[in-house]
């Protein structure tokens, strides 16, 4: 019976420790905090911020004047990961936007709302209906935004399960911690 127990704690240990997305899981909090908090002092980050959000890795990074500040695992709309092409596609879209509002969410614990669609989303649209890649008559969408899960949902983002409609979700406790501390104006570059 020991040697059955000790079999199985070593191939789950294998298992778990090949899996890149439960590796990640493992180690974001303890970077996200990282340089975030120091005893029960909350650190600030320095200077100017900007979010890079990686949707191949599944991360959200804050930068500020010393370099990486924090990472937060994050999910997004459908599976495939590919650029928002149209409204209802459920795609998140890739580019540069800003923070233009934030707001505290019935539904979803903190809202940050992007300027989504940009001039070059807006041309991105455009050549894709000339190409033919979507219907004449779509429209390009908008409301994307950063917000948390429903209440007692955080497991959906340790599981990788994009739900939104092209929205980047993250922990509640996260996105209370990112809002914070990220002022409107903040650049977000999202890319694959």
């Amino acid at each position: 019976m020991k040697i059955l127990l000790l079999t199985s704690l070593f191939l789950g240990s294998i298992v778990f420790s090949t899996n890149p997305h439960l590796v990640t899981v493992n180690k974001v909090p303890t970077e996200a905090k990282k340089r975030a908090a120091v005893g029960n002092a909350k650190i600030l980050p320095v200077g100017t911020v900007y979010i890079v959000i990686d949707k191949s890795d599944y991360e959200l990074n804050v930068y500020d004047a010393k370099g990486w500040f924090a990472t937060y695992p994050v999910v997004f709309g459908n599976g495939s990961l590919e650029d928002k092409k149209m409204e209802g596609d459920r795609n998140t879209p890739e580019g540069s936007f800003h923070i233009i509002s934030k707001k505290i969410h019935d539904k979803w614990d903190r809202f940050m709302a992007l300027d989504y669609p940009t001039r070059e989303s807006y041309e991105k649209f455009r050549l894709r209906k000339l190409r033919g890649e979507i219907p004449e008559t779509a429209r390009i969408g908008g409301g994307v935004g950063i917000h948390g899960t429903w209440p007692h949902d955080d497991y959906i983002i340790d599981r990788y399960k994009n739900w939104t409609m092209g929205c980047i979700s993250m922990k509640n406790n996260d996105v209370e911690d990112l809002y914070s501390y990220v002022p409107t104006g903040t650049k977000v570059v999202i890319r694959k």
